[in-house]
């Protein structure tokens, strides 16, 4: 059936950006859609109502006048993470976690309650999505299970895996560095490590120049290092692309110390890298993936 929906020319080939769009989005994404991808508010409100495993959601700020009063539902926890509804590549995300003394800190430095504030006023101002105004999404903070810190234990790793018409096609994981300020995102100088998809097993690193064995502030081997919950993801990644009208994602997904694989959020327009970090075309994924469907 995966087949008769979609056909790549000249199997093999890395896909670029306008082949990307025209071969991958345009035929499978409806414009009118990208906002359930777009915006994380939606994005949550779809996956909540599915019974799709991700953060819990604790409030949604959508003007400065609410600021005071729906943060207060927040006080009592002792670790949230504040975004931006419509933000991108990480921007405005910030993570807070209570101290000892029960002031709240971030990047390992107290902030107080009016810089907080602040910072959220800038959300919804739209300072970080580029419009005039955004939603701040305040949610529940995610504990990275110990198979990453194995691998570099700073900041929120995660799971990219690509879909077509419902199918996992291609996976990688994003990895933090101790120069991407806790970042995983490959443009900020976070890596990426490859996939095997049938067997769930980790490849090479890449940093966007070579090829490594392992993370580069670690030296332990990644390179075939079996992935925990990989068929739960490989599940999760399924059912959260059947409820989304949009044919072509790409999946982001944590492992949480407690809960497991959770959905941290959907892309209508997943970023070209992971065919550098796996060796492997677009092309090639697909129609490997078309032989088997």
């Amino acid at each position: 059936m995966f087949s008769t929906f979609f056909k790549i020319k000249n199997p093999g080939g890395v896909m670029g950006l306008n082949r990307r769009n025209i071969e991958l989005i345009y035929p499978n994404n409806q414009r009118q859609h990208f906002t359930l991808a777009d915006d994380k508010v939606k994005t949550k409100k779809i996956l909540h109502e599915n019974g799709i495993a991700c953060a819990e959601t604790y409030t949604v700020i959508q003007r400065v006048s609410e600021i005071r009063n729906k943060w207060s539902l927040c006080a009592n926890k002792k670790a949230l993470a504040i975004k931006p509804a419509n933000g991108c590549g990480g921007g405005g995300i910030k993570i807070l976690k209570k101290n000892t003394d029960g002031a709240w800190v971030s990047g390992g430095k107290v902030i107080s309650q009016s810089q907080i504030f602040q910072h959220i006023t800038s959300i919804v101002s739209g300072l970080f999505s580029m419009n005039s105004s955004d939603s701040c999404l305040i949610e529940e903070c995610i504990v990275p299970h110990p198979f990453f810190a194995e691998i570099y234990g700073e900041g929120v790793p995660d799971f990219r895996i690509i879909t077509l018409k419902g199918e996992p096609i291609m996976g990688m994981l994003r990895m933090p560095t101790s120069k991407s300020d806790g970042k995983a995102n490959l443009h900020q100088k976070g890596v990426g490590i490859g996939v095997n998809m049938e067997k769930g097993l980790l490849t090479e690193v890449y940093d966007g120049a070579r090829y490594m064995e392992h993370h580069p502030d670690n030296p332990n081997k990644v390179n075939g290092k079996p992935i925990p919950y990989w068929d739960e993801m490989i599940n999760l990644s399924i059912k959260t692309a059947k409820v989304f009208p949009l044919d072509y994602l790409g999946i982001d997904l944590v492992i949480d110390a407690t809960k497991g694989p959770q959905i941290m959020e959907i892309n209508v327009r997943p970023g070209l890298g992971i065919q550098l970090v796996n060796k492997c075309g677009l092309e090639k994924a697909i129609n490997e993936r078309c032989k088997t469907a």
